[in-house]
C-alpha cells in the first residue's frame, strides 16, 4: 500500500515570483513550511535580476541561491548533487509568466505548485499537460479553498450520497477593491490583473471566477456539460470584466451558476457556495470556514464545525485539521493543506513510489487545464450575447 510519502529530510523548495510588493508569493511561502516539511532555499523572486536579489533577504533565501531570473534558477539548481537541489519549484507570477516558469521546471524533472489560473490562455494550459503527462513530476494548481476541511467534509459528504442526487449548484466569489480604476494610480495587484497583456482574456472571472467554479467541481464531481456567460466592464477605462454571472448544465441537467464581482462595496473575500441536492442542502462561507451548514426540510438546521476529533468529521475533514476545535483555521492553513497533499506524492515520488496522479485530493494537471476552458468559454460565451457553449474539456476529471 503507498505510505503519506514520509521522508526523512524536509522537502527543499524555489520560489519564482513573491519580491517586495508582492502578495501571492508570501502566502506561498508560509504554507509551504507550515508544516515542517519544506524550507525555502532558493528563489528568483523578480523578473527585474536587481530586485529579485535585493528581495531574497526578506525569506532568508541565501545569496548563492537569490537568483535573477527563473532560468538561471533551473539550470543551476539541476546542475546542483542531487542532495542539494530544489524539489520543486512554486510560480507565483502573473498569470501571462505561469507557463514558461511551469514548463521549464518540468522539463528539468522539477515538482511544480502552481498558482491559478494555471497559464495564460488554453493552449498554453493543454500543451502544459502534455509536457506533464510524459514526465513523472507532481503538479499542484493551488486553488486553496479546496483545502479547507469543511469543504473537504462537504464534498466526501456529497460523494457519499448524504445529499442525494445534485440538483443546483450556487457559488459566488464577491469583493469590492476594484470598485475604482486603482490600475491607473500604480497599484501593483490592480495593475497586472486589469492589464491583457498579463492577466489573460478575462479579469474579475479569471482572477476570482476561477476559484468558484473549481470549489463547485471540487465539491459536486460533476462534470459541467454547457455554459451561458455574460460578463461587464463597470469601471471606466478598464479593459477586463470586473463582473461577471455564467450559468452552467451539468451533466445530470444540475444547473449552476458562477457569480464574481470586483465592484461591490464593502465586500472584501466573500466566496461561498450553496449545493441542493434531493435529500438536503449545504452552505459553506469562506470568511466563517470553520462552519459548514446543513438542511433539510422538516428538520432543525445543522451546523458541523471544524472538529477533528467529532463522531461527524469525515477522514479528509480530520486529516485537514491542525488544532482542537474552537481555534480558527482559515486561509494560511487552507493554502497549506494543497501544500501537504502534494508533498505526499513528491514525498512519494522522491523515495521511489507510485502515484496517482489523476485522482489527487489537491487540484492537478487537469483541474488548471479545465479552469482555462472555463475562462476562455466563457469570454467567448458573452462576447456572443451569451450563447450556450460546450463546458466538457477532454481532461477534465471527475
Amino acid at each position: 500500500m503507498p505510505t503519506n510519502g514520509t521522508l526523512n529530510r524536509k522537502l527543499r523548495m524555489g520560489l519564482v515570483g513573491g519580491g517586495q510588493g508582492a502578495f501571492i508569493g508570501r502566502v506561498h511561502s508560509i504554507a509551504a513550511v507550515l508544516d515542517n516539511r519544506a524550507a525555502l532555499v532558493a528563489g528568483a523572486l523578480s523578473s527585474d535580476p536587481a530586485k529579485a536579489k535585493a528581495s531574497a533577504p526578506d525569506y532568508d533565501i541565501p545569496a548563492d541561491r537569490a537568483y535573477g531570473s527563473f532560468e538561471e534558477m533551473i539550470s543551476k539548481e539541476k546542475g546542483l548533487p542531487a542532495d542539494q537541489r530544489i524539489d520543486f519549484v512554486t510560480v507565483a507570477t502573473p498569470n501571462h509568466v505561469h507557463f514558461s516558469v511551469a514548463k521549464a521546471a518540468v522539463e528539468a524533472g522539477f515538482n511544480v505548485m502552481c498558482d491559478k489560473p494555471m497559464t495564460f490562455n488554453l493552449a498554453e494550459a493543454e500543451e502544459l499537460a502534455k509536457i506533464v503527462e510524459k514526465s513523472d513530476v507532481v503538479f499542484a494548481v493551488t486553488h486553496n479553498y479546496t483545502g479547507n476541511p469543511l469543504v473537504r467534509q462537504a464534498r466526501d459528504m456529497v460523494k457519499g450520497g448524504e445529499f442525494g442526487e445534485i440538483r443546483a449548484i450556487r457559488s459566488h466569489y464577491i469583493q469590492g477593491w476594484l470598485s475604482s480604476p486603482l490600475e491607473k494610480d500604480g497599484q501593483k495587484q490592480a495593475s497586472w490583473r486589469t492589464d491583457p497583456s498579463k492577466s489573460g482574456a478575462a479579469g474579475c472571472f479569471g482572477d476570482i471566477g476561477t476559484h468558484a467554479y473549481n470549489l463547485a467541481r471540487f465539491i459536486t464531481g460533476l462534470l459541467p456539460e454547457k455554459i451561458s456567460c455574460h460578463l461587464k466592464t463597470f469601471v471606466g477605462g478598464r479593459s477586463l470584466d470586473d463582473y461577471g454571472h455564467a450559468l452552467i448544465e451539468f451533466e445530470g441537467g444540475a444547473f449552476g451558476t458562477v457569480t464574481a464581482s470586483q465592484i461591490t462595496h464593502g465586500r472584501e473575500n466573500d466566496v461561498f457556495i450553496e449545493v441542493d441536492g434531493s435529500k438536503g442542502s449545504l452552505y459553506w462561507r469562506q470568511e466563517n470556514p470553520n462552519e459548514l451548514f446543513v438542511r433539510q426540510n422538516g428538520k432543525p438546521h445543522q451546523i458541523y464545525t471544524r472538529d477533528p476529533n467529532a463522531p461527524f468529521a469525515s477522514p479528509n475533514h480530520a486529516a485537514s485539521c491542525r488544532t482542537p476545535s474552537g481555534h480558527p483555521e482559515g486561509y494560511l492553513e487552507a493554502f497549506a493543506n494543497v501544500y501537504k497533499a502534494a508533498f505526499d506524492d513528491m514525498a512519494r515520488r522522491a523515495s521511489g513510489e507510485k502515484f496517482d496522479k489523476k485522482n489527487t485530493l489537491y487540484p492537478n494537471i487537469a483541474d488548471g487545464v479545465e479552469g482555462m476552458y472555463f475562462i476562455q468559454q466563457s469570454v467567448e460565451s458573452s462576447q456572443q450575447g451569451g450563447a450556450w457553449l460546450p463546458m466538457k474539456h477532454p481532461l477534465a476529471r471527475r
